[in-house]
């Protein structure tokens, strides 16, 4: 934990009592949140050095909630969604919202340290529930923050958050009413319930939803957290495929012969698993999200695709892979621009075909200024402008009939989550399309990545969007036509750019002549592209 906490800042005051602290807060400029970070890392570095008594620490963390949690929100602005690596400056501001987080699991730990000296009584016990809680709630934040990020965990991040919980729980008071936000004494949770929240988003997979998927399976599993518990096991009792070990700095663990089960739990979700069911159930009646509680931001077909996938991974039902995954080594080549892509699959650069060619404002130019020069019995020619094409290097680590599991060094281009990328296997020579379906940065600035071919051998061809009086929108790009597949029951399909589809809408494609299609559907996208279905006009 301390690991993240490196900036410190020289102690010259003291925070004496609860007014102090809570008119320094007011004075923290919430409008340049890198000066508000600094000034929040200071006031908690000096509670730390030198302690209130833990009451008014308790009461002065209770009242900063609200400021250190917009300052953290609006820091971490500078980095979610970024392509992988992180820049060093990104990194830096990463490692500080993290650093924000711990601090404030610190302060609180501190408090509890000290209420559990004078705990003798029931009563005394129990007011270490909040402040458990609260532990739990902030170390599972700087948890949270590396998944948004796709950052490694951290050493030691999952074994404190395991650490609270067993506190809490070997006290007695793991399922002790608290107020769920200081500002909100009207829900109440519990430690257990806050962090199960945390578990429900690791076995969710989370490195491998998009961001919004993300925050909406956080909001979630915090709503849903109490229709699950944490259950010790019986002697003799079988073990489910995922456990949590509390004495391993990681999640989840997988069942193996002949361990202790002292210190594992299983989550036992049916509840939670019924209550998805009825949502996807109400989904397809067409109740709004909204009434169903799973909030203002999402469209039906968004929650409808999530908790399919929730109800598959929370269901803890050991599922046979599709296809096997076998261990190998090799190395891949990889691109992922659409110009780069297209010289890649087809062995030659995009051009505009000879019967549409357009010409910019600069080569107009320079055919006006050299006219004299030019033969007009001559076939007109504009010789293409060079580009240099080249591919990043992966190492294989497995391999599967319909995916990937790659590895790189720090050296290399960005990557983004759902990203299109044009892949040569270790052992082909043709490059294939496939898409980025999980993504995560090591420590040390390396990237894991695993890719998800698409169905069929790609044809690179060109296409361009047509009025709906039939006349041209403009040039022709690169695009891609996927062949359908019955073995992977894949329909044909076009890789476009993004924000092409429209219902309805005439494309015309040039191969090897032009011919016009009309778009069915959107079968999936992501960061820059979109696999549509169509039908020929």
């Amino acid at each position: 934990m301390n690991s993240f906490i490196t900036t410190r800042h020289p102690i010259s005051f003291a925070i004496p009592d609860l007014q102090t602290g809570c008119e320094m807060i007011a004075r923290w400029p919430l409008s340049n949140p890198t000066q508000a970070a600094t000034e929040l890392e200071r006031w908690l570095d000096c509670l730390w050095a030198t302690p209130p008594d833990s009451d008014t620490l308790f009461r002065l963390l209770e009242h900063a909630y609200s400021a250190a949690s917009f300052i953290a929100e609006e820091l971490a602005k500078r980095y979610l969604n970024k392509a992988l690596p992180l820049g060093e400056l990104e990194d830096a501001v990463f490692q500080r919202t993290v650093s924000i987080w711990l601090r404030m699991s610190r302060a609180y730990a501190q408090c509890a340290e000290s209420v559990s000296v004078e705990a003798v009584t029931t009563q005394q016990t129990q007011r270490l529930a909040p402040l458990l809680q609260r532990c739990i709630y902030y170390t599972g934040m700087a948890i949270v923050e590396h998944q948004h990020a796709r950052r490694e965990y951290t050493a030691g991040l999952w074994l404190d958050l395991h650490g609270f919980f067993a506190r809490a729980e070997t006290l007695g008071v793991d399922k002790l009413d608290v107020p769920d936000r200081p500002e909100n004494s009207n829900h109440a949770t519990h430690c257990a319930a806050t962090y199960l929240s945390l578990l429900l988003s690791e076995m969710a997979g989370s490195y491998g939803l998009s961001l919004r998927q993300q925050v909406m399976l956080r909001r979630w599993s915090i709503q849903w957290a109490q229709l699950t518990r944490l259950e010790r096991f019986g002697v003799g009792e079988a073990l489910p495929p995922q456990l949590v070990n509390l004495k391993q700095d990681s999640p989840l663990q997988a069942a193996g012969d002949g361990l202790s089960t002292d210190h594992f739990r299983r989550i036992e979700s049916a509840r939670l698993v019924a209550h998805i069911n009825q949502l996807r159930l109400q989904l397809r009646q067409r109740i709004p999200p909204s009434q169903l509680a799973l909030g203002e931001d999402c469209t039906a077909g968004q929650c409808q695709r999530l908790l399919e996938h929730l109800s598959r991974a929370w269901s803890q039902a050991k599922v046979a892979r599709k296809f096997r995954r076998r261990a190998t080594s090799g190395i891949a080549k990889l691109c992922t621009e659409f110009d780069e892509m297209y010289y890649f699959v087809c062995g030659q650069a995009f051009e505009q075909p000879e019967n549409v060619l357009a010409y910019s404002r600069r080569e107009f130019d320079a055919l006006f200024t050299f006219r004299h020069q030019v033969d007009s019995s001559q076939a007109l020619h504009l010789p293409q402008e060079q580009r240099h094409f080249s591919t990043d290097h992966w190492d294989v680590v497995n391999q599967s009939a319909n995916g990937f599991r790659l590895m790189r060094s720090v050296a290399g281009r960005k990557m983004t989550h759902g990203q299109l990328i044009a892949l040569c296997p270790h052992d082909g020579n043709r490059f294939i399309l496939a898409k980025n379906t999980w993504l995560m940065q090591k420590k040390d600035g390396g990237l894991i990545a695993g890719l998800e071919a698409l169905p069929g051998l790609p044809v690179a061809i060109a296409a361009r969007i047509l009025e709906s009086s039939g006349t041209p929108a403009g040039k022709y790009h690169p695009a891609f036509l996927l062949p359908a597949t019955p073995a992977a029951a894949s329909e044909q399909s076009l890789i476009l750019p993004s924000s092409w589809y429209r219902p309805r809408r005439v494309l015309e494609l040039f191969t090897d002549g032009v011919w016009q299609v009309k778009l069915t559907q959107v079968i999936d996208d992501g960061p820059g592209f979109e696999r549509v279905g169509f039908v020929i006009c």
